[in-house]
């Protein structure tokens, strides 16, 4: 019987190797194609290696490794998450799954039972999107959906994203060529931490995850005139802070009377802020998340008529512009039925949750059936250095995914 305890001490070990490699040494910071990333990029390709799986680096900085079958025509399941970080991270965020996987894999492999199937694990290179504000570069590259024009984007050093790839050693020419065609994906396993308290609260370690929130990310400007904080009356004012601080608390009000939706202003940028001056020119940005598409179409529409609205009442116009959108992400009913039934069979309670957070299933959920499996993290804490998950957790996690895998090859074997 396998000492799942013994294995989750090995993934924290090297979770914290992982952690110890950062562009920032007060805290963890690996930002893509960074000399950090890079360092923790060939870390990760040596576990890989160590285990014998044939492994590379594709052309966006993906690491993969592979396990294959006999069969050569035989499809590809690929287990995956992500090794960049955000500025002064937790250190499970993204490599707890990709560790944890390699834990997983060096398990088949030591059983030395055929596969039906090929096996290939993925470190996605950038996830975060915090270099050049674009998600899911690696995740795309992998699911075919990659866009070339991003290719032109520029860092705030002024290095556009062909530069950076060329740096690492990546050809932008050959990124097509790192997807797994459609008709080759068996499915998509990922693990990773809740990045919410719910299973914190409910003391259990695991859940399956039932679907992925849709999200559209948004500028907001709001335009006024900046003027003398003594002299102009305020019946005369145009304060585009005024304005940007209504539609703030219209943005809450709206969100906290509606259930299954979230919405963030998480910036606020006063343009020439002085304590003596009307603020004249202020930048927001808005994030408005649910699994419901319908209503997050209607929420969306619903604030920018009140962004609209406030602008007209205030006289301050008002820019509106889209940056970002994903659609709601529903996960494989088969995969979370097999996944929900290896959690009963390992002796723990069955909770279903639908994810907040954006992971790298979304884009891959457009070529193949997708899983997650979230694990208890220390009081839903995320992105920030107090994230941690606990040891036995992580065992009961190892134990949930042996068992998932094994079913699975058992269904493609029998």
């Amino acid at each position: 019987m396998s000492d799942y305890r013994q294995r989750a001490e090995n993934v924290l070990r090297r979770i914290d190797q992982l952690a110890s490699i950062s562009e920032d040494s007060m805290g963890i910071t690996r930002t893509f194609g960074t000399g950090a990333f890079l360092r923790g990029s060939a870390l990760i390709q040596q576990w890989m290696l160590s285990i014998g799986l044939q492994t590379r680096t594709d052309s966006i900085g993906n690491v993969r490794g592979r396990l294959e079958c006999a069969n050569i025509d035989a499809k590809t399941f690929v287990l995956a998450s992500h090794m960049d970080t955000v500025v002064n991270a937790g250190k499970f965020d993204g490599p707890l799954g990709i560790i944890m996987s390699l834990n997983l894999i060096e398990q088949i492999i030591q059983s030395d039972k055929p596969l039906p199937f090929h096996i290939e694990l993925i470190a996605f290179s950038d996830e975060e999107g915090l270099r050049f504000h674009t998600t899911y570069l690696g995740s795309k590259v992998v699911a075919g959906s990659f866009d070339s024009e991003l290719l032109t984007k520029r860092d705030t050093s002024g290095a556009t994203l062909a530069e950076v790839i060329s740096e690492m050693g990546g050809s932008t020419i050959n990124l097509a060529e790192d997807a797994i065609a459609p008709e080759n994906w068996l499915g998509y396993f990922e693990i990773h931490i809740e990045q919410g308290p719910v299973l914190y609260e409910r003391n259990v370690p695991v859940a399956v995850v039932l679907g992925i929130a849709g999200q559209k990310r948004i500028d907001v400007t709001f335009q006024g005139m900046a003027g003398h904080a003594g002299t102009v009356p305020m019946t005369m004012r145009q304060d585009a802070l005024c304005a940007a601080s209504e539609f703030v608390l219209a943005v809450e009000q709206l969100a906290a009377n509606q259930p299954n939706l979230v919405a963030t202003v998480g910036k606020l940028n006063v343009t020439n802020a002085a304590s003596n001056v009307i603020p004249g020119e202020v930048n927001c940005s808005l994030d408005v998340r649910s699994n419901d598409g319908a209503l997050l179409n209607h929420t969306y529409q619903a604030l920018q008529d009140v962004c609209e609205s406030i602008g007209w009442k205030r006289s301050v116009e008002t820019t509106w512009t889209l940056v970002q959108e994903t659609a709601p992400v529903a996960c494989d009913a088969n995969l979370n039925a097999t996944l929900a039934q290896s959690i009963l069979d390992s002796g723990y309670s069955l909770i279903e949750l639908v994810s907040g957070a954006g992971h790298d299933a979304v884009p891959i959920s457009n070529v193949a059936p997708v899983t997650m499996l979230f694990v208890r993290c220390f009081k839903g804490i995320s992105h920030n250095p107090l994230e941690n998950v606990e040891l036995n957790d992580v065992a009961a996690a190892l134990q949930v995914g042996d068992t998932f895998l094994t079913q699975l090859i058992d269904q493609y074997t029998s």
